[in-house]
């Protein structure tokens, strides 16, 4: 007598998942219907905007960082420039360690 696979509700999540008893395994698993986060039309709407204004705020505080992105590479060579001409020895090339 072959033994039917069942399927068992997690208590958690609400997924589903269909095991056979036979192999010890999960044969089928359905995931847990979606969720609600907000109650109320206006507040998702609310939520939106605020997300809309955080992802603005971000594309422009990028955009102000590449602008600036010339300068600073610009003065990290400087300043690499400056400290390779006060060093009094060039640093080892690495075949003159062997």
């Amino acid at each position: 007598m072959a033994k039917k696979s069942f399927t068992v509700e997690c208590p958690a999540c609400r997924a589903k998942l269909t095991l056979d008893p036979e192999l010890r395994a999960v044969i089928a698993h359905e995931p847990p219907p979606p969720t609600r986060t907000v109650e109320d039309l206006g507040a998702a709407l609310d939520k939106l905007r605020s997300r809309s204004a955080q992802i603005e705020e971000r594309f422009r505080q990028g955009v102000e960082a590449e602008g600036k992105k010339g300068k600073l590479l610009d003065r990290k060579f400087q300043e690499g420039l400056k400290k390779a001409k006060d060093s009094p020895d060039p640093p080892k090339r690495p075949f003159d360690y062997e």
